[in-house]
C-alpha cells in the first residue's frame, strides 16, 4: 500500500460522520475468539437502560471492543497490507465504532434527540462533500500554486 493510500485509510476511521449508515458486524473475532457482536449490542438495546447483572458484560465488552480497534488500527498504520486489506480493517474498525457508540449510549431512547442528532450528522456530511467539491480545506481554498 502507498503512503498516500494509508493516509486516506487513517482519515476515514478518524472522521467523526464514519459510523452514520454504517452497519453493525454480525460476528467478530476479538482476542481470538468469535464474538456475536450484532446481536449482542441489539440484546443490550432492546431493554430500557442496562439492567444491574449486565453492566459488567457491557463493559468487558466495550474494553475488549476498544483493545480490538487499537489493534486493527496500529495494523493499519504500521504493517505492510495490501490497499484492499486495509480497506477491509477500515470497514472493520468503522463497524466496531458503530457497535462501541450503540454500547455508550445505551439507556432510554430519545427520539427527538436522535433525529437531532442525524440531522447535526447529515448537515456535516453535505458541507464536508461541498467542501471537498469545490477544492476547499479547513484553511479556505485551495490554490494549484
Amino acid at each position: 500500500m502507498k503512503s498516500y493510500e494509508r493516509k486516506q485509510l487513517l482519515e476515514r476511521i478518524e472522521r467523526e460522520s464514519a459510523t452514520v449508515g454504517a452497519d453493525i458486524p454480525e460476528t467478530i473475532t476479538v482476542q481470538g475468539e468469535a464474538f456475536e457482536l450484532q446481536s449482542f449490542v441489539f440484546e443490550m438495546k432492546r431493554v430500557d437502560g442496562v439492567a444491574p447483572e449486565d453492566r459488567e458484560r457491557v463493559q468487558e465488552a466495550k474494553r475488549n471492543l476498544r483493545r480490538e480497534r487499537l489493534q486493527r488500527k496500529q495494523r493499519l498504520e504500521n504493517e505492510d497490507i495490501s490497499f484492499e486489506e486495509g480497506e477491509a480493517l477500515v470497514g472493520a474498525i468503522i463497524g466496531l465504532d458503530r457497535a462501541l457508540n450503540a454500547l455508550e449510549n445505551l439507556g432510554p431512547t430519545d427520539l427527538e434527540r436522535e433525529a437531532e442528532a442525524q440531522a447535526a450528522a447529515d448537515r456535516k456530511r453535505w458541507m464536508n462533500f461541498l467542501q471537498q467539491a469545490l477544492g476547499h480545506d479547513e484553511d479556505g481554498p485551495r490554490t494549484g500554486l
